[in-house]
């Protein structure tokens, strides 16, 4: 049966990344492997700068296109020496390709974004495909614009299932080559426009790809051991989880936890695909598993911070009830404005929600409900969830914190956290 691996952007952020990729798929000896890449290193954070800078006029905009180009050209450099000529036409035409969607007269900025932030994930697998052929790895390179059908909701498209599955199962079924190529976060819509899936939407474009082939397993590899109960920038004694269900992770990734993209879990439970979480640096390590088996759920607590929150207060000027109307209204203003609320809490009075903090949409909110309702604001705030809490670990992390907001269920606990004391404004 097929197996799915997914290479995010640090299993390809330089040449000694693009080898160990190569080593990892040498070692496999499957005939029917898809592989999902996507764009090297922090490409797409790069792309974003650029984007802004030609669309504000920015003097920096061919400096930091010209660092972009460097960046890719350096690492096939430590790659292949100066043995790519055919590479360098191709990565050549992609760069003359991006230049002219940058400077591109494209109003709507989404719109725009996908045009152009799109080309991180088609440079990374025109090079990494280029370097597998030339350690004898056989290679299908195929464009994802032609596998993955999707509306034309840029930044967050919405993939159309049926068309998708045509595409891929037709693309793959076809291919003599031991290894399908393909990039992660992007497609096509039927007005013929470049798409993407969200951002971190890789993982996602490696579920899709596992659905439509009846997957045995979908592999994300990471330079974590594999799914941790923490993040490991922020915590020295994280733990491993080694196996959780679909729904624990759906409920994790829902709450933040980055290590999995929230749309991924859908449809390979939809399939029972088990999905694997590897690490790069150690290959031979146990993975992850996430399956449908749930009876390890609540073996380890997991714990996830937003930084950069927002708390808000609504409460009605006449003080009358929050009532569902209020609350319908006040929901599909947040909905047209953009705003996403990482945790609500309603009472007679009031409504607090808490959100990653945006000066923009403040002013929007401000603008909106000022007149109908007293809101008060505290920012630069965190937002700690601790999946399978205890009391102790409760206190171990708010200790030495102020507890703005505190909300709980038997499995859940949410805290709105400040350093300070500082009163609302």
């Amino acid at each position: 049966m097929t197996r799915v691996f997914k290479f995010g952007g640090a299993s390809v952020r330089d040449a000694d990344a693009v080898r160990n990729l190569g080593k990892i798929l040498k070692n496999e000896s499957e005939t029917s492997l898809a592989v999902v890449i996507s764009a090297m290193g922090k490409t797409t954070n790069a792309l974003e700068k650029i984007l802004a800078s030609y669309r504000n006029n920015d003097q920096q905009a061919k400096l930091l296109f010209a660092q972009l180009v460097n960046f890719h050209f350096n690492i096939c450099n430590e790659l292949f020496g100066e043995k790519y000529d055919s590479l360098k036409n191709e990565l050549h035409l992609l760069f003359q390709e991006l230049e002219q969607q940058l400077k591109a007269e494209i109003q709507d900025y989404d719109q725009h974004y996908d045009q152009t932030v799109s080309f991180g994930e088609l440079l990374s697998t025109t090079i990494v495909a280029f370097y597998l052929r030339s350690i004898g790895i056989n290679v299908k390179h195929a464009d994802a614009r032609t596998l993955i059908s999707t509306d034309a909701q840029y930044r967050a498209a919405t993939v159309a299932w049926d068309i998708t599955c045509r595409n891929i199962r037709q693309a793959f079924q076809g291919a003599q080559e031991s290894v399908f190529l393909t990039q992660g976060f992007i497609g096509r819509s039927d007005n013929g426009f470049t798409t993407t899936l969200g951002r971190e939407g890789s993982d996602y474009s490696a579920a899709v790809v596992a659905y439509c082939l009846d997957a045995q397993e979908l592999v994300i590899w990471k330079d974590v051991p594999g799914l941790m109960n923490a993040d490991p920038k922020r915590f020295n004694d994280c733990l491993k989880i080694s196996q959780i269900s679909y729904q624990e992770a759906i409920e994790l990734s829902y709450y933040g936890a980055t290590v999995i993209h929230p749309k991924t879990m859908k449809p390979l439970q939809n399939k029972q695909i088990p999905l694997k979480v590897a690490s790069f640096l150690n290959p031979g390590e146990p993975p992850s598993v996430i399956h449908s088996n749930s009876e390890f759920d609540t073996l380890v607590p997991s714990f996830i911070i937003k930084e950069d929150q927002m708390l808000l207060s609504f409460s009605a000027r006449d003080f009358s009830f929050m009532s569902e109307e209020r609350l319908h209204q006040l929901f599909g203003s947040f909905h047209r404005i953009g705003l996403h609320a990482n945790l609500l809490q309603a009472s007679a009075l009031s409504l607090s929600v808490c959100a990653n903090q945006d000066a923009d949409l403040l002013k929007k909110i401000m603008a909106l409900h000022g007149n109908v309702y007293t809101i008060k604001y505290n920012q630069s705030l965190e937002l700690l969830t601790i999946r399978h809490y205890t009391a102790e670990l409760a206190e171990r992390f708010s200790k030495g914190k102020e507890v703005l907001l505190e909300q709980r269920s038997r499995v859940t606990l949410q805290l709105v956290l400040r350093e300070s004391t500082s009163s609302p404004q």
